[in-house]
């Protein structure tokens, strides 16, 4: 699920024809902030009521949009993979459900201002303030029924538990940016282990909202725009004049699976999840606002990610990093490029996102790793825009073409300072 639509084929086009969805918000009044701009999915192109069973659409009514969001990427992953779950209401399941498990990457969901606020403003004191006694005792009762439950971090996994019947493992992981990378890394080990034969596994978030807004312009993430902006041309990942990035909303969710369960099933296998590696960053503002200006931190992670692949950065031929066009990020992300591909950190192409669709939070990784998966069965590399000069990366403009892709490196960074690294490789 992306800016560009429901599906991996829509980003996909979208991304090799250097397409943006960058635009104007259309839900919000964001003039207040620096920038006015965020990349959204379509509403006219994403129906959550349509990626569920007719039984289960009463349930959507509960589903916050990062919610709706994970289970119309599941349903593409689901129907990518040929499986038949419970969601299909007929015909044998595929995987056993306890031995499907599930692993889903959420952020902190924001709850809708209309709901929040109804309740609050039923909390004030004589002089119209914001009364927090009132608001124990009286107040929080006005919220919504299952208010919280539309609006915790574990109910992206939830659903979508529910929907495909996995009662297999299943966990949320609340990491920021890094999130649906580690979820990747959770369902490899859980696989790994033998506690499951395949896992539904990613993230996804919305930082379209006001509270989305607000954080990331506390954390120095938004771009300043000014009138009349292009906004397909604001988020310049590694550009000399970089200035920040746009919150969006999307996520990838992937079925993870043993080789040998694939292949009993008569399944083709598209990729191989070769390794994986995590890392804390340290943050000396605690926060992870200011990144490690060595980058040290990411380099654990793919350093480990390679190590458990059994490669060395040699075998790698094209990198999918955050590139969000944020100075201080880049800066960290240049410098772990260049610590662990040394003289090759100038000939190994970037796939850069963001200046597509945004800091798509949680779902970023995930949507990374679905597109290295895409572009490793296309042996093809997506189009670059928005960077002039890259400063010794290989990183700027550039039209789609085709490549010899073995292996891709995805890695992401976080607002906390976790980070995670995976190794995609192709299957001869």
């Amino acid at each position: 699920m992306t800016p560009f639509g429901q599906g991996i084929d829509a980003a996909w086009s979208a991304l090799c024809e250097g397409r943006s969805a960058v635009a104007p918000c259309r839900t919000f009044d964001f003039g207040g902030f620096p920038t006015p701009f965020v990349a959204q999915v379509p509403d006219e192109l994403f129906d959550v009521k349509n990626v569920v069973p007719k039984s289960y659409r009463k349930a959507t009514k509960v589903m916050s949009r990062d919610i709706e969001l994970a289970v119309g990427a599941a349903f593409e992953a689901v129907r990518e993979a040929g499986l038949v779950t419970k969601a299909h209401e007929q015909g044998s399941v595929t995987i056993p459900p306890g031995r499907f498990g599930c692993h889903v990457g959420a952020g902190l969901i924001a709850a809708e201002e209309n709901e929040l606020t109804s309740a609050l403003s039923t909390a004030r004191s004589a002089d119209g303030s914001f009364d927090f006694g009132a608001w124990g005792t009286e107040g929080m009762k006005n919220l919504t029924p299952l208010w919280m439950l539309k609006y915790l971090p574990n109910m992206l996994a939830c659903h979508v538990t529910i929907v495909h019947d996995c009662q297999g493992p299943s966990n949320t992981i609340t990491c920021g940016e890094a999130s649906s990378l580690l979820s990747l890394g959770e369902s490899m080990r859980v696989i790994g282990r033998g506690d499951a034969d395949a896992c539904i596994s990613g993230g996804a978030e919305s930082k379209t909202n006001l509270m989305g807004m607000m954080r990331q312009h506390y954390a120095r993430r938004l771009a300043a725009t000014v009138p009349g902006e292009d906004p397909a041309a604001v988020v310049r990942p590694f550009a000399a004049d970089a200035k920040g990035c746009v919150p969006g909303e999307g996520g990838g969710l992937l079925v993870l699976e043993a080789m040998e369960t694939a292949a009993a099933r008569g399944a083709t296998a598209l990729a191989e999840l070769a390794g994986f590696g995590a890392s804390q960053s340290f943050c000396a503002d605690t926060l992870g606002v200011e990144p490690e200006a060595d980058g040290q931190g990411i380099v654990d992670a793919i350093e480990a990610a390679l190590a458990d692949a059994g490669m060395d950065a040699g075998g790698i031929d094209a990198i999918i990093p955050f590139g969000t066009g944020v100075p201080m990020l880049d800066a960290a992300e240049r410098a772990a490029i260049a610590k662990v591909f040394g003289a090759r950190a100038a000939k190994v192409p970037l796939i850069t996102l963001c200046p597509g669709i945004g800091n798509c939070g949680a779902g970023a990784g995930a949507i990374a790793a679905s597109v290295a998966v895409r572009a490793l069965r296309e042996q093809r590399l997506p189009a670059r825009i928005n960077c002039a000069d890259a400063g010794g990366l290989d990183a700027a403009c550039a039209p789609s073409r085709d490549a010899t892709l073995r292996a891709v490196l995805v890695f992401t960074p976080s607002l906390g300072g976790q980070n995670a690294a995976a190794v995609i490789r192709s299957i001869a």
